[in-house]
């Protein structure tokens, strides 16, 4: 039988058993714990294990330094299958590649050898420090400063909304070197643990509570010279936005995964609820409503996967393609999941049900990387240069 994402999207054999793979082991290993995760907070080191050991979180790296040599197009697949049944889960595999990708984009050769095998271990966790108390969609107006005194550089300031700095071993750090200028920003490659930062409150989220976020603080921040990223100034800006501009389309992924997971429990509840003397699935106000979640669900990842291969071949068009992935995918993830609390009605607004969690972390989708109105400004840039 042939693969409907094999023959339309173009998935290669190899793809396609990395799709069934991760999807027989997010039904069977995370799908059982992703109501526990978000009740306790607690994200499970057994599922760490189970990732690092499936070589999913080092799964784009170069095999030179031990990844998986997969590109965007590998990630979106993995993240859309987890996010099915567990967005923390597809928000930890995905957590390496903001902190890895600028150290392999711009790192010098030594700092690749040293940290990125630590990544593609995942016994290291990292963290990217960008976002300011008054600098977040403004990421070129942080004030966390660098000075540079003999052989180091000394930072101070502060961080907010930081992902897993509470358990980072290596966290990549963007501080201003100079007064002003998208080229007044560097990047520095930084331990957690080294004295000088202190890791703030963890932050009590709406959804996505099975990761933490936290403030973080330096204080006089000693970081030896070898540690500027790329052993050059003025970096920063540019790495950040490369990043994000590459990881954007596993986010659309993770949003067109909760809006997947989301009809699929509408889908069977609306089966077997009986109202007026029958399943409301034979309502036509009920079908259009799953017509319409199913048709956004095939549009978005589309979209996402032409964005995935666009970075993976990079394509001129990759960072445009990139914000439309990243804002449609998470629009409709808020809006499929919303649809299906009401399909559902007073039982979708109970914990009982999945769909209530998916509505409160598609929430956060349309937030990070970059709010969806920042996106809109991106692809509206891009159209009319």
């Amino acid at each position: 039988m042939t693969d409907t994402d094999k023959l339309l999207l173009g998935f290669t054999d190899e793809q396609i058993m990395l799709r069934d793979m991760i999807r027989k082991l997010a039904k069977a290993k995370i799908e059982p714990l992703a109501a526990e995760i978000d009740a306790t907070g607690v994200y499970p080191n057994e599922l760490v294990e189970l990732f690092r050991d499936q070589g999913l979180m080092g799964h784009a790296f170069p095999e030179e330094y031990g990844g998986g040599g997969g590109g965007q197009f590998d990630s979106c697949i993995i993240v859309e299958e987890i996010a099915k049944v567990c967005g923390n889960s597809a928000m930890v595999v995905g957590s390496q590649e903001l902190a890895g990708f600028p150290i392999l984009m711009a790192g010098t050769k030594e700092q690749k050898e040293k940290y990125l095998p630590m990544l593609t271990s995942v016994e290291v966790r990292s963290a990217f420090a960008l976002t300011e108390p008054d600098a977040g969609s403004d990421a070129a107006g942080i004030i966390t400063r660098a000075v540079k005194k003999g052989n180091e550089y000394i930072i101070n300031g502060s961080k907010r909304f930081i992902s897993f700095s509470d358990i980072a071993s290596v966290m990549v750090v963007f501080a201003r070197t100079s007064e002003s200028g998208f080229k007044s920003v560097s990047a520095f490659i930084v331990d957690p643990h080294w004295p000088g930062v202190t890791i703030g409150k963890r932050e009590n989220k709406m959804g996505f509570k099975g990761y933490n976020s936290c403030e973080v603080f330096f204080d006089d921040l000693h970081v030896p010279e070898e540690n500027l990223l790329g052993g050059e100034e003025g970096l920063g800006f540019k790495v950040a936005m490369q990043t994000i501009d590459m990881t954007r389309p596993c986010v659309g992924a993770l949003g067109v995964g909760l809006a997947e997971g989301c009809l699929e429990v509408a889908i069977d509840y609306a089966k077997l609820r009986i109202q007026f003397g029958k399943p409301i699935a034979s309502f036509q106000a009920i079908q259009f409503m799953i017509a319409d979640i199913a048709m956004s669900i095939e549009t978005a990842r589309n979209l996402v996967y032409k964005a995935a291969r666009a970075v993976d071949l990079k394509n001129p068009d990759a960072p445009k393609l990139g914000a439309m992935a990243k804002c449609y995918g998470t629009d409709i993830a808020m809006k499929a999941s919303v649809d299906c609390v009401q399909i559902l009605g007073g039982s979708g607004y109970m914990k009982d049900y999945p769909v209530e969690r998916r509505m409160r972390e598609a929430k956060l989708l349309q937030i990070v990387e970059g709010t969806n109105q920042i996106q809109r400004q991106v692809i509206a840039k891009a159209l009319l240069k």
